[in-house]
């Protein structure tokens, strides 16, 4: 399964919907937001894709409570399985125990993988938001059997295409 993973979108908009689109157009089945969503039509951006979708509050997205019914919006540590394996999302890096296959976290605005002996694999897909440096950052984790294929995808501003590199991680079945 192919999981389109995005975090920190803040106000850009047409960031976070081009990324959306990219990820589609890669092959994404499912989307997750990993925090900071800041505006009411980025998770417009989420139902409009037609894939399934999780998003978790941030810390900038109070507000986005009043939606709370109309969207799939998760508090933080929030616990799934999808495709066979155990996640936890979160925004803020404070649940970080190593309690499930995949973590997935934002809020640095700092791309990290960080795959650990115990088989956990630790993931923050960077700013979506180009806030803090010229690029828009995403990634896509595809969950194989066998092994975790992750493609971080980066774009600068004014660059039409997307550039990305695959990193990829042996499976260790002992968090399930």
């Amino acid at each position: 399964m192919k999981i389109g993973i995005l975090s920190d979108t803040h106000r850009k908009i047409n960031k976070a919907k081009d990324t959306i689109e990219m990820l589609k157009k890669e092959g994404a089945e499912f989307l997750i937001h990993a925090g900071d969503i800041v505006e009411v039509e980025i998770l417009q951006l989420l139902v409009q894709s037609k894939l399934k979708y999780i998003a978790v509050y941030g810390n900038n997205d109070a507000h986005l409570i009043k939606y709370h019914e109309n969207y799939n919006l998760v508090q933080e540590p929030y616990y799934f399985k999808l495709a066979d394996t155990k996640f936890k999302l979160m925004h803020l890096p404070y649940y970080m125990s190593s309690d499930s296959e995949v973590i997935i976290f934002g809020h640095t605005h700092e791309f990290l993988l960080d795959f650990t002996a115990n088989g956990t694999l630790y993931i923050n897909p960077g700013e979506n938001c180009a806030r803090n440096k010229p690029i828009s950052e995403s990634l896509m984790l595809e969950v194989l059997a066998d092994k975790f294929l992750v493609t971080y995808y980066t774009r600068k501003e004014k660059d039409e295409k997307y550039k990305s590199k695959i990193f990829s991680y042996q499976r260790i079945k002992n968090n399930g």
